[in-house]
C-alpha cells in the first residue's frame, strides 16, 4: 500500500484516538497510561541496545505507569499523596540493585532508567496535571486545556510545513534536524497563535473558558506550545542521531514509533503547566 495512504490512515485513527479519549475521564487516563507504558518499553528496548548497557525494561515500565495512575488518582482526589510511596520505594530499589548486579557501566544503567522516568513518565503524567482542577471543595475533570496543547502541536506541524515548503530557506537546526527551517517554525508559531485566539474566542461563546484565560493568555499558551513542542523533537532527533537509528519502532505504520509519535508533547506538556501555573503567580 502506498506509504502515503498508510500515513494518512494512521493519522486519522490516531487523532481520533486521542480527541475521543478526552470525552470522559476514564478514558483519557487508561489511553496514556497504555501510552506512558510502550513508550518507556520502546525507549529501553532502544537504550538496551547500546554497549554496556542493561535496564530493567519491566520494573521502569510498570514503575511508570503506576506513577501516571498514581498522578492521576491524586489529581482528581481519588487517593492520597501517599500513593506515591510505591513509586519512590520502586526508584530507590533500582538504585540499590546496581550495587549487586555487577553491570561493567552502572552509571549508564542509572542514567536511563531515571531518563525514562523523567524523560516519558513525568511529561505524561503532566496531562492529570492540566485535566483536572479544584473548583472550591469540588474537583472537576476538563479537556479544554489538554486537547489544545494536541491541537495546537498539530496546527503547528501542518503550517511548519506548508511555510516551510513554500517559503524555508534558513535552516533551524541542521546539526541536528536539516528538514526544519526558520520561516517554518515561525509561519507554525504565528498560525497557532491566531487559531489560540480562535479557540478563546470559542470558549467564551460556549462558556467552556474555565480558566478565564484572556486572548492574550491563550495565545501565550499556543507560542509556549510550539517553542517547547519543536524542542521536544529536536530532543528526540538528537537522541535518535545519538543511537544511530531513524525511527524509534514501528507500532505506528507510517510514523514510526511512541517516541515519533509524542516526542513535541514530552516537552509541551510540563511547559503548559509551568506556564499556567506562572499566569497565577504574576
Amino acid at each position: 500500500m502506498n506509504n502515503f495512504i498508510v500515513r494518512t490512515i494512521t493519522a486519522v485513527f490516531f487523532v481520533a484516538a486521542i480527541v475521543s479519549c478526552f470525552l470522559r475521564a476514564e478514558a483519557m487516563i487508561f489511553l496514556f497510561a497504555l501510552v506512558t507504558g510502550l513508550t518507556i518499553w520502546e525507549f529501553t528496548g532502544l537504550v538496551n541496545d547500546r554497549e554496556n548497557v542493561s535496564v530493567n525494561r519491566m520494573i521502569c515500565t510498570v514503575a511508570g505507569v503506576y506513577f501516571f495512575l498514581a498522578m492521576a488518582g491524586y489529581n482528581s482526589g481519588i487517593t492520597p499523596a501517599g500513593v506515591f510511596v510505591p513509586y519512590l520505594i520502586t526508584l530507590v530499589y533500582l538504585m540499590v540493585a546496581e550495587l549487586y548486579l555487577k553491570q561493567p557501566d552502572p552509571v549508564n544503567d542509572w542514567a536511563y532508567t531515571m531518563m525514562s522516568q523523567l524523560y516519558i513518565a513525568l511529561p505524561f503524567s503532566m496531562i492529570n496535571v492540566l485535566a483536572f482542577r479544584s473548583v472550591g471543595s469540588d474537583i472537576t475533570y476538563t479537556y479544554l486545556i489538554p486537547l489544545s496543547v494536541f491541537f495546537f502541536l498539530w496546527v503547528n506541524d501542518a503550517g511548519a510545513y506548508i511555510c516551510g515548503s513554500l517559503l524555508g530557506k534558513h535552516k533551524l537546526f541542521p546539526r541536528i534536524s536539516p528538514g526544519k527551517s526558520w520561516e517554518g517554525s515561525i509561519g507554525g508559531g504565528i498560525l497557532v497563535m491566531i487559531v489560540a485566539v480562535i479557540l478563546w474566542h470559542l470558549s467564551e461563546q460556549y462558556h467552556v473558558n474555565d480558566l478565564q484565560l484572556s486572548a492574550l493568555e491563550w495565545a501565550g499558551l499556543g507560542l509556549v506550545v510550539v517553542i517547547f513542542g519543536t524542542w521536544g523533537d529536536l530532543v528526540e532527533s538528537l537522541f535518535k542521531r545519538t543511537l544511530g537509528i531513524k525511527d524509534s519502532g514501528h507500532i505506528l505504520p507510517g510514523h514510526g514509533g511512541m517516541l515519533d509519535r509524542f516526542d513535541s508533547t514530552l516537552m509541551a506538556f510540563p511547559s503548559a503547566v509551568v506556564y499556567l501555573y506562572s499566569l497565577t503567580m504574576f
